[in-house]
């Protein structure tokens, strides 16, 4: 989609809930994108991201962070170009030697295809994309070596899910007992001192009310870490809702057993939820249900888009 005040050298490929965006940059010498997508979208990101370079190959490929939705692509991605490929530094072990658990692929359930790298990014470091400058910036708390992407002379953030329109992204450390309210509580705090008037967030559509965000975001995380049982909760909504993203429709009966097989699941309902696996399940399909996002007919959760 065109976003307001979005530069000619930009594009954003606004993907859905679960697939994060991805945004193409085509400078006058390098084409760029940034985060790929998940894996089960991968075919149609090749294809999105083909018709977007207008016949120019992809020279550069970066990732804000390593969780599926915004890795997935990478691959598809470089088998289509070849694209010189940059990560978070923190990462640059786990994906040489390819440990999903440490990527937390096995915990959530999720997929990736493995995927090489040729260079990793740390704040402080300086990028050209578009034509633009860009300051990459720590932004711990959804995931600890989570990166956004600063262009002061534009005012434009790239914010992953640091931030969004209405909230960001499951703040996942807390699941296992490792702090992330703070890191995500200075993540806000540091882009409340930047000049951004236009915010691309990891998903949903680009905008420009950032105080109004920054003030929902600030609310809704002081909501969280009053009782952390609310981020659990969200938490396996959303594993739930990935599950069925890849099998596109679940037997009823079968919920309870996918969800205690993800170990991020059981560990977060041990440790903050105490609920049986039988009346979790329960819950987490009525939340989908109520969300919009799965229906059931004949026994079965299906899957809404």
């Amino acid at each position: 989609m065109t976003a307001p005040h979005l530069p000619p050298s930009m594009r954003v490929l606004e993907r859905g809930w679960l697939s994060s965006n991805n945004i193409l940059f085509l400078g006058r010498e390098q084409t760029a994108l940034v985060d790929s997508g998940y894996l089960n979208h991968a075919a149609q990101t090749v294809a999105l991201v083909a018709h977007g370079l207008q016949g120019r190959p992809l020279d550069r490929l970066l990732n804000t962070h390593l969780h599926s939705d915004h890795c997935g692509g990478n691959a598809a991605l470089q088998q289509a170009w070849r694209c010189h490929t940059s990560i978070p530094a923190g990462q640059a072990a786990q994906v040489r030697s390819w440990d999903r658990d440490a990527l937390s692929y096995n915990g959530t359930g999720q997929q990736c295809a493995p995927f090489s790298f040729d260079d990793t990014l740390q704040a402080g470091d300086q990028l050209t994309l578009g034509d633009m400058q860009w300051q990459v910036l720590a932004a711990a708390g959804h995931d600890p070596h989570s990166l956004i992407f600063y262009c002061q002379e534009h005012g434009i953030l790239i914010s992953a899910d640091a931030l969004w329109e209405n909230g960001f992204g499951v703040i996942f450390p807390e699941l296992d007992g490792e702090s992330g309210f703070a890191e995500a509580r200075a993540t806000l705090e540091l882009i409340a001192t930047l000049d951004v008037r236009l915010v691309i967030p990891g998903h949903g559509a680009p905008f420009s009310g950032v105080a109004a965000a920054l003030d929902t975001a600030f609310s809704r995380l002081a909501y969280l870490a009053a009782d952390p049982q609310r981020n659990a909760q969200n938490a396996i909504k959303v594993l739930l809702k990935f599950l069925l993203l890849e099998r596109q429709q679940i037997k009823l009966t079968e919920v309870p057993a996918m969800l205690a097989s993800l170990p991020l699941a059981a560990a977060a309902n041990r440790r903050y939820l105490q609920r049986s696996v039988a009346d979790l399940s329960e819950w987490a399909v009525a939340q989908l249900l109520r969300a919009g996002a799965a229906e059931i007919r004949d026994g079965f959760l299906y899957n809404r888009h």
